[in-house]
């Protein structure tokens, strides 16, 4: 009797060649069209939107990318649909959820116990990959999605071993005592080598290595390529006149201090300090508040605005990345692709990291403090004063002689095509 491994790797349709440069065949589309390999993004979207940003980022650079791609994300938030509808990426909105204080989860509109939404946005899920059938489906940041949602999924692609199946983390994700306990509740390790055939890591090991930091296991570490941060300039040249005519439509200075908060839900006490400060006219502030940002909280920062004549607040823009790279100096949390941004366009920032319900943030900006990238203010020192001080002082300037892995996007489709073209594998389940 075969093994479920060797099961798997008999149902698995091996490539004749693993070449970089020769993925098996994409699939049959209809008649006059290119045939194109279909992709499946997942990204579950409970707080801010760095995973559905990041998301659509790799989104973008697929579809832009030489390789002949259709592509589905599936996501628990609207914001960003707009920018994906444009390029023409296709996406599935599924019931929000909101992740709380605690770090539990409960319905962000709709008045349903958690049960009912998991259960309701788990059978979307397993619906959109049934219909899809995507070649590869790449699931951000958590293996077994929030609540185990992607169960139902990954248990039906195990038995459609067509379709590949890749994680994707961010640099960083949490203290290491904090990802051993995590990730041993909800045996992620077990679902990689179940499950996925790579582990895309979106950092550089120079800033932060986690396979060392988190102690993972040698056959998991073998899944894993780190791929380096994204270089946000990439998608900017690549939609320079767009981004141009909106940043003339806003009427924005041409020098001035960005304020970001990302999406504005645990944002309320820089973005208040910020729209407090004493900007000038040669050198105003322009604070984007993000769409969830609590009403009271935009009410209290538009009646200080009146108040503050150097200061212009924008609520949400679709392509905040226009702004970072506009902005001559930042003040702003320290979320991943924040970071990102500040990092790929060399800005002299101040970073305020958030640190709870993880520290992520706080782990990575002290890390990139270490290596003169930007200066980093604990979050229960922001107040009108500090946030003054470091902008009137002299700012960290990023060292010339430091070579950062902003390849992530010029690296994706390799990575994509070498686990299209990879002979199958399949860990065996422990």
């Amino acid at each position: 009797m075969q093994s479920a491994q060797e099961q798997r790797k008999t149902q698995r349709r091996s490539p004749k060649k693993s070449s970089l440069k020769s993925p098996r065949a994409s699939r049959p589309s209809p008649q006059g069209q290119k045939s194109r390999y279909r992709i499946a993004l997942y990204s579950h979207d409970t707080m801010g939107l760095g995973h559905k940003r990041r998301n659509l980022l790799i989104a973008q650079t697929l579809q832009d990318s030489a390789l002949p791609v259709e592509i589905l994300v599936i996501t628990g938030t609207g914001q960003g649909n707009e920018t994906l509808a444009a390029a023409g990426i296709d996406y599935l909105n599924l019931p929000a959820l909101k992740k709380q204080a605690d770090g539990s989860y409960k319905s962000r509109h709709l008045y349903l116990p958690l049960d009912k939404i998991i259960a309701w946005r788990s059978q979307l899920i397993l619906t959109a990959i049934e219909q899809f059938q995507p070649d590869v489906f790449i699931v951000d940041n958590v293996p077994r999605g929030v609540e185990r949602e992607l169960d139902l999924s990954l248990a039906y692609i195990q038995k459609h071993p067509r379709i590949r199946c890749v994680l994707g983390l961010r640099d960083v994700l949490d203290q290491p005592e904090a990802v051993r306990r995590d990730w041993q509740r909800a045996d992620n390790e077990t679902a990689i080598r179940r499950y996925y055939d790579a582990v895309w890591i979106y950092g550089d090991p120079q800033v932060y290595d986690l396979r060392r930091e988190y102690h993972f296991a040698p056959d998991i570490i073998a899944k894993m390529q780190p791929l380096g941060y994204f270089d946000q300039r990439d998608r900017l040249r690549k939609k320079a006149q767009p981004w141009r005519k909106n940043l003339h439509q806003l009427a924005l200075p041409e020098r001035f201090v960005l304020g970001a908060v990302g999406g504005g839900q645990d944002g309320a006490a820089l973005a208040i300090a910020f729209a407090q400060m004493p900007f000038s006219a040669q050198l105003p502030g322009v604070l984007l508040t993000g769409p969830f940002m609590p009403a009271p909280v935009c009410k209290k920062l538009q009646a200080i605005a009146q108040h503050n004549p150097n200061l212009i607040i924008l609520p949400y823009h679709p392509e905040p990345t226009v702004l970072m790279a506009a902005a001559e100096r930042v003040i702003t949390m320290g979320g991943y692709n924040t970071t990102c941004e500040i990092l790929s366009f060399r800005k002299q920032a101040l970073i305020i990291p958030r640190i709870t319900p993880r520290q992520e943030q706080w782990l990575r900006a002290n890390r990139l403090k270490q290596l003169g990238l930007v200066d980093v203010l604990h979050p229960n020192q922001v107040n009108t004063k500090n946030l003054t001080t470091w902008l009137q002082g002299t700012p960290s300037v990023p060292p010339t002689d430091f070579t950062l892995n902003l390849q992530a996007t010029q690296r994706l489709p390799l990575a994509l095509s070498h686990v299209l073209a990879a002979p199958s594998f399949t860990a065996q389940a422990s």
